[in-house]
């Protein structure tokens, strides 16, 4: 499928709304944070934020439990049992305190109302994205999920939004794209052609928006059911 790029879009053609997940549909942040001081409480020993950071570290996967191992290795309390009860105690805990935005599952249910497709892409495994959906209930409206594994790449590379276009045979101007980060989200959609919107209320990295110039988004999300207003008024910011 040939995808063709249009510089002005027309909210008219938009057929699709596909999402980011974490952060932009639930605070996934606040729920790691909360997995951590789960397991720095069984430890007896740590910091929970502390924790966190290791899966910030460059290279390292933001899911991987070696973030868990390398931590206690540090902490000088690492044993093959303690590893192993600490990952389960993080999976446990962080699946727990995933829960929607508010109006979230609302605005979700009205686009869906609309007769518009709903469609995730994510940087998340499969497996862990589908336990997220289903514990917090979006798993129902969903047309369609795009993860890494399935992709095979990861924002902000176009190969991962052209696969989810082409796979749903869409061309860019049909989609809007929502989510929480400016790089990953925001930039390589936009430059492919699709309306952007900008999960503000999501971006932990951001403490204020400023314009940037090739990632600056069409509409600026305060809550997630801002995205609605584009519908009502026919209008973008």
């Amino acid at each position: 499928m040939k995808l063709e790029t249009q510089a002005i879009l027309n909210t008219d053609d938009l057929t699709c709304i596909m999402f980011d997940m974490d952060n932009t549909l639930f605070d996934f942040v606040e729920a790691k944070t909360r997995a951590c001081q789960e397991i720095v409480d069984h430890l007896g020993c740590g910091d929970a934020l502390e924790l966190f950071q290791y899966f910030r570290r460059p290279g390292c996967g933001f899911e991987d439990w070696n973030n868990i191992r390398d931590y206690i290795l540090d902490m000088g309390v690492f044993s093959r049992s303690t590893y192993d009860e600490c990952c389960k105690i993080y999976e446990t805990e962080k699946l727990r305190a995933v829960d929607p935005y508010p109006n979230a599952i609302p605005t979700i249910r009205e686009l869906k109302k609309m007769g518009l497709k709903i469609v995730i892409l994510t940087d998340a495994h499969s497996k862990n994205a589908k336990k997220r959906l289903e514990k917090t209930g979006f798993s129902q409206w969903l047309d369609a999920l795009f993860c890494a594994d399935i992709t095979g790449s990861s924002k902000p590379s176009h190969q991962t939004f052209l696969f989810a276009l082409e796979a749903l045979d869409l061309q860019p101007c049909e989609t809007l794209f929502v989510g929480d980060s400016l790089r990953r989200d925001i930039a390589p959609s936009k430059a492919l052609g699709m309306l952007t919107a900008y999960a503000a209320y999501g971006d932990r990295n951001n403490d204020t928006y400023r314009p940037c110039g090739t990632a600056d988004p069409d509409i600026i999300l305060n809550d997630i059911s801002e995205v609605l207003d584009l519908f009502k008024t026919g209008k973008r910011e």
